[in-house]
């Protein structure tokens, strides 16, 4: 199993770190796209052909992790004319995205609304979902292919955990958006807090992501890194990681 970062800026879109919430996961013969933040729908398309999608996980309706879903629609229903591209939401994003269809995606999505403990299939993919601690309904995603897990944590504040899907994932990819000391909204972690969680978790590696803009990044990594008391890595577009 293979993640693809797409984009990895928090909440809004970064000069230096690029687009928002996105991932290409790869495993065997499946292609799912995880979260569609804004430039991401750009940044898939050197990665797979978007035809080529086996289905696309919104992990909520903010628009740094679901507004790109409209330029999935665009190119399918009016270039490509293809239909019922399985899409896995939470309540609230497809109502959220409709706006922009004038209450009509046609046949291009065959949503599929999942909630905290759902569970589905991909190919041979295995999905689960767990409610994270995050306003709107938001779901952190486990993604197991060929024993291996990775763990999404999507957005969330510290009263969630990675390890709601059990202990001992292979890879841990976690939010970090502030840094310790300036935590200016309790529904986000600090890479510190995204360290300690992933610890406690037995998390056998840690991925940060989602920095807010303007935070120094190397900072926040050596925080993240403290904490877990192990080397973390760090998202950055294009970058791959093998599960």
């Amino acid at each position: 199993m293979e993640l693809v970062v797409l984009g990895c800026s928090g909440s809004y879109g970064s000069s230096t770190r690029g687009a928002c919430s996105g991932y290409l996961v790869r495993a065997g013969r499946e292609r799912i796209w995880v979260d569609c933040g804004n430039g991401t729908f750009a940044n898939l398309q050197e990665h797979v052909h978007p035809s080529e999608l086996s289905a696309v996980i919104v992990t909520h309706a903010h628009p740094d992790h679901s507004v790109d879903l409209y330029g999935l629609h665009v190119l399918y229903r009016y270039g490509l004319e293809l239909t019922g591209l399985p899409v896995f939401a939470p309540e609230g994003v497809e109502q959220t995205l409709r706006t922009f269809v004038a209450g009509d995606f046609g046949a291009t999505f065959d949503w599929r609304l999942v909630a905290d403990g759902d569970k589905a299939e991909v190919g041979d993919v295995v999905v689960e979902f767990s409610r994270t601690d995050h306003p709107p309904p938001t779901m952190a995603v486990q993604l197991t292919h060929d024993a291996r897990r990775l763990v999404y944590t999507s957005d969330t504040g510290p009263a969630w955990s990675p390890d709601a899907f059990g202990a001992g994932a292979d890879l841990v990819l976690s939010e970090a958006t502030y840094p310790h000391d300036d935590i200016k909204a309790p529904i986000h972690l600090s890479a510190r807090q995204a360290g300690e969680l992933a610890r406690a978790a037995r998390a056998r590696r840690l991925v940060l992501t989602h920095f807010w803009p303007t935070i120094d990044v190397d900072a926040a990594a050596a925080e993240g890194a403290e904490a877990f008391g192990d080397s973390i890595e760090v998202a950055e577009v294009h970058r791959c990681f093998e599960v």
